[in-house]
């Protein structure tokens, strides 16, 4: 269990947490960079178009399927300018191709609060090494780099693989606001989240263990699960 700080504690400092910038985030295996039409637009395109054609990955989604190339790019594009949700378009190193999004998103700086979303990411990225270390990246920046000191990743109470990805990221469930939303015509009770900057040091230490190159044999495949590591961090 993790520590608990008091309700109502009287704060040493008030949180100072910066907004992020639009800036690449460097990793070993996978490159975030900030979304851009002409840069991604096709490759994030296709990388659904060829591998989902089905449109599954948009099933807890608030936007999407998109009904062609100029649609999506259309609203790529929308992304693109915005400030929050600030979109990235997450690269593997070993394809140099875009095959998927994530956001830091709801930020509230004087508070300390920043939150993960529209996370989606292909079929050839889900599962991966790569996968793993853009979420990685993403928490450090906002802890270790900008100050924050609560980090949130809230989803669709029905989306299971969500759930069960941020158990396995090291997030403390923390209960489902029910009736939270309206989401493409249907009510949406959503699953809360969250990790803290005094837990996130030990969950650091884990993510980092699992992706260390000891972690993997020459098949690429894992020593030792992210959840194995975790384990007692929390």
């Amino acid at each position: 269990m993790s520590e608990q700080r008091p309700v109502g504690e009287t704060l040493e400092r008030l949180p100072s947490g910066r907004r992020p910038e639009r800036k690449p985030l460097e990793g070993r295996s996978v490159r975030l960079e900030p979304v851009d039409v002409a840069a991604h637009g096709g490759a994030l395109y296709a990388a659904f178009a060829e591998s989902d054609p089905e449109g599954a990955i948009w099933t807890y989604m608030g936007y999407g399927p998109f009904a062609d190339r100029d649609a999506f790019l259309a609203w790529l594009g929308n992304q693109q300018a915005s400030e929050d949700p600030l979109f990235f378009a997450l690269i593997p190193t070993e394809t140099g191709r875009a095959a998927g999004m994530a956001s830091f998103m709801r930020m509230a700086p004087e508070h300390g609060v920043i939150e993960a979303g529209n996370i989606w990411l292909a079929p050839s990225l889900q599962r991966t090494r790569a996968a793993t270390e853009a979420i990685h990246l993403m928490i450090a920046h906002a802890f270790d780099d900008l100050g924050y000191r609560r980090f949130e990743w809230k989803c669709d109470a029905l989306n299971a693989a969500s759930r069960r990805a941020a158990k396995r990221y090291g997030f403390t469930f923390e209960g489902i606001f029910r009736q939270h939303m309206v989401i493409k015509g249907r009510n949406r009770d959503t699953a809360w989240h969250a990790i803290l900057d005094h837990e996130w040091p030990r969950l650091s230490e884990a993510f980092q263990a699992w992706l260390d190159d000891a972690n993997f044999d020459g098949a690429g495949r894992q020593r030792r699960a992210l959840s194995e590591l975790m384990q007692g961090t929390g």
